[in-house]
């Protein structure tokens, strides 16, 4: 096979094998129960364990736990194609596989990775990670919540907020959690936290978000929540270290949700486009709806080939390709909220009713210019790495 024929989007055929089994997931079992679940603000559990029978769930992690120890592309492809349907869905999606499985596998010890990950991977637990507090964000070295060792344990105060699968219904808490908390005046650590823990609740599922609404988001609380020692992740003070090993991945597969918006909006636009007449003609013959969906697919190719691009060269076992990873969601996240407004605007009325896709899609996009990194942190990180090293621009 010659350069010219590598597929960028499926390099492998194991790849193009995981894009035709999610494909068909996508339009036999998760597109039908979208809406449905988007309007109740219910999170879909039985879907979410086909997943885990589908071997989704651990799609980036080793074997011995369960995985099936693929890449970054694969990842991508996974979160693209869910996106096309269900983005709220593959939010949780992301949360579980990528920010708790991933995550945990990358930074936890063997036995760890033994106890914790095989019923994630098989998706009889729900997993999520807790670093956003009600007055931290972006800003992880001014979180509040502590964690004090007391003989073998660890005792955890503070509360946690906007977290995705930190509930899976109005009552009822995820099952296990990584849980940032400050060990020390700038010391950062991670500690695995199991929903029976004394002392750790439930404070409240956030309700009537703007979009994103099949994931569940909730703000958990730790009232001496103690936490057995052998629980810690790696060695106290290295939480910024893990969250760098696992946060180009989420960025990553945060951009591919991107891109999956902007793929159905796109199509939607175009098929309606093709349809609905004006003037006697199909309104696609009209300059200004040309404008709207050929700016759209340009824009759309350009992020989808960075994407890939970047998920191509991406290492999963070490970090130092933030600037790809930001620019990446800085552009993905930003086309796809401008391709789902043109669609709604080419759609007309239409495109404001809920029974057109992409109403929903829009709401769904503002998410991800905020979450995972607001655009402007990525603007911040990408000015600083370029300013470090302009040889960047070239590679």
């Amino acid at each position: 096979m010659t350069w010219r024929a590598l597929d960028l989007f499926a390099p492998t055929d194991e790849h193009r094998l995981l894009a035709e089994t999610v494909t068909q997931f996508v339009a036999a079992e998760v597109e039908p129960q979208a809406a449905g679940f988007n309007r109740d603000e219910k999170f879909n559990l039985a879907l979410f364990r086909r997943c885990g029978d589908l071997g989704l769930l651990g799609l980036t992690v080793g074997e011995e736990v369960g995985g099936a120890g693929l890449d970054a592309t694969a990842s991508v492809i996974v979160h693209e194609a869910l996106s096309t349907a269900d983005p709220a869905f593959c939010l949780a999606y992301l949360a579980h596989a990528v920010l708790f499985v991933n995550n945990c596998y990358r930074n936890a010890a063997p036995a760890q990775r033994a106890r914790f990950l095989p019923p994630a991977v098989r998706g009889a637990h729900i997993g999520g990670m807790c670093m956003t507090e009600p007055e931290a964000g972006t800003d992880v070295l001014g979180m509040r919540t502590t964690a004090r060792r007391d003989g073998d344990a660890y005792v955890l105060n503070g509360r946690k907020t906007f977290i995705t699968n930190g509930a899976v219904d109005d009552t009822t808490l995820g099952d296990v959690f990584l849980v940032y908390a400050r060990t020390g005046e700038r010391s950062i650590s991670t500690l695995l936290v199991e929903r029976d823990s004394a002392g750790f609740a439930l404070g409240q599922r956030w309700k009537e978000k703007l979009g994103m609404r099949a994931s569940m988001t909730a703000e958990l609380v730790f009232d001496n929540c103690r936490v057995p020692a052998d629980q810690l992740v790696g060695q106290e003070g290295e939480s910024m270290q893990h969250m760098m090993r696992n946060l180009e991945l989420e960025r990553l597969a945060l951009a591919a949700m991107s891109l999956g918006i902007a793929q159905r909006c796109l199509q939607v636009m175009v098929g309606y486009a093709g349809q609905r007449k004006a003037f006697g003609v199909p309104i696609l013959e009209h300059g200004q709806i040309q404008r709207h969906i050929a700016e759209s697919y340009a824009e759309y190719k350009a992020a989808r080939c960075y994407v890939y691009d970047t998920a191509r060269r991406l290492d999963l076992d070490r970090h130092g390709n933030r600037i790809d990873a930001d620019g990446t969601k800085l552009f993905a996240s930003r086309v796809a909220k401008e391709i789902a407004d043109r669609a709604i605007q080419v759609l007309g009325g239409y495109g404001y009713m809920g029974e057109y896709v992409v109403e929903r899609l829009w709401r769904d996009a503002k998410l991800l210019e905020i979450g995972g990194g607001t655009l402007e942190a990525h603007q911040k990180n990408i000015t600083k790495d370029l300013a470090r090293a302009p040889e960047l621009i070239l590679r």
